[in-house]
């Protein structure tokens, strides 16, 4: 997920002005009634594609949650040039700075991402490549008119300065369309404001042999992603920034089984190391192999994932994306070996991780239409039938 990073003495923007790109526009607090936001821009793990490039053209901010495009009370930030950025150069912790401006202090909690248009002058302005294929331009309706939304909660105090990375989780947040070629852009956003830069981060190690394409590292919380990562070539993970709080550390993989380490702790005082190039995590490999369950969600667009409970308690995401945009169909490969988990220790040595026989091959599948979810269970040690959810 791409993490748009706002900093500041809180969360608005009025002017950007990013370092060679110059900046204008917008309406920026003075004196004593303002306070200063940067803005920076990284990324998590994207499924399925070689590169996901948006063109970044402002950043419209409102006090108010329900504020229309046309309403008072927006400032912006402008990049001057668009600034094109392939998210997924940007992972790891990785963020990339676009600037900073002043503000007028107070709580904002509406942000708008607005990107330039696809036009014969650039029609791969925002585009997508699928792994072994070609670029195709990225339909994004809604981001070249009003912006993509994002509620928020945050504030910014008189001469102050204030970080919030906004997670932008490309494999969620584009859809493809049957076998047409096209993609459209569903944007799948959050934000988290960034208080320190000596917490706030999670850092640790797969096993090489087990970090290959589609591993992804997570913290969850009730099943709830809120930050992930691919591991680079070394194993090594970094999950930055997180919120202040107790997560589940996922690390799902293809062939392996699922690993959970619980209770991991994130503070503001210190990074959080869970593993290390010398005892890195290492999920064991999946036996019997893992079992593909699809089926469709209509109508689209629409999500899906699987859910799995360790311990009659843990419940976490194992595998999710959005469903065909078209045709409404899925599929997830789910790992049918017994899951691990152990509770977090300070010294990877001290991890023990144990099965949960119970819970192989047992999950709850997901799908979410329109704000509405369904669910179903399904057991992946015998062949799954199709499962079909329809909303109304």
């Amino acid at each position: 997920m791409k993490t748009l990073r706002i900093a500041g003495a809180g969360l608005v923007a009025s002017v950007l002005i990013a370092a060679g790109c110059g900046g204008g526009g917008g309406i920026g607090g003075t004196g004593q009634d303002a306070g200063t936001m940067r803005v920076s821009i990284g990324d998590a793990p994207a499924c399925g594609y070689e590169a996901v490039n948006v063109t970044i053209e402002r950043v419209r901010v409102n006090k108010s949650p329900t504020a229309g495009e046309g309403d008072a009370g927006w400032s912006e930030v402008v990049l001057s040039p668009a600034r094109r950025i392939d998210l997924l150069t940007l992972t790891n912790g990785v963020l990339e700075d676009l600037g900073q401006t002043s503000l007028p202090a107070g709580r904002y909690t509406q942000l708008r991402l607005v990107l330039a248009t696809n036009d014969a002058a650039h029609p791969l302005a925002n585009s997508v490549v699928p792994t072994g294929g070609q670029e195709t331009a990225l339909e994004t309706p809604s981001a070249e008119q009003s912006g993509l939304k994002l509620n928020l909660d945050v504030d910014v105090p008189v001469g102050k300065v204030v970080d919030v990375a906004l997670d932008f989780d490309a494999c969620r947040s584009i859809v493809r369309l049957g076998n047409s070629g096209r993609y459209n852009l569903k944007p799948v956003l959050s934000a988290t404001t960034v208080l320190s830069d000596a917490g706030q981060r999670v850092v640790g190690y797969v096993d090489p042999a087990a970090s290959i394409a589609g591993t992804t590292v997570s913290l969850q919380s009730g099943g709830t992603v809120v930050k992930a990562a691919a591991p680079d070539a070394t194993g090594k993970f970094v999950l930055y920034p997180v919120p202040v709080g107790s997560y589940d550390l996922v690390v799902s993989a293809t062939g392996r089984v699922t690993a959970v380490m619980t209770g991991v702790p994130v503070t503001l005082a210190a990074y959080t190391y869970v593993a290390s190039a010398s005892a890195p995590l290492v999920p064991p490999v999946s036996t019997p192999a893992d079992r593909p369950v699809g089926g469709t969600v209509m109508p689209a667009p629409a999500t899906v994932r699987a859910l799995q409970t360790l311990g009659g308690a843990t419940t976490v995401e194992v595998r999710g994306g959005n469903v065909d945009g078209l045709t409404g169909a899925f599929q997830l490969l789910l790992p049918n070996g017994a899951p691990v988990a152990s509770p977090y220790a300070a010294d990877p040595l001290l991890l023990n991780f144990k099965a949960d026989a119970g819970a192989a091959g047992h999950y709850v599948v997901e799908a979410t239409s329109s704000g509405v979810s369904k669910t179903q269970a399904v057991d992946t040690s015998v062949p799954v039938a199709e499962l079909n959810f329809t909303f109304p």
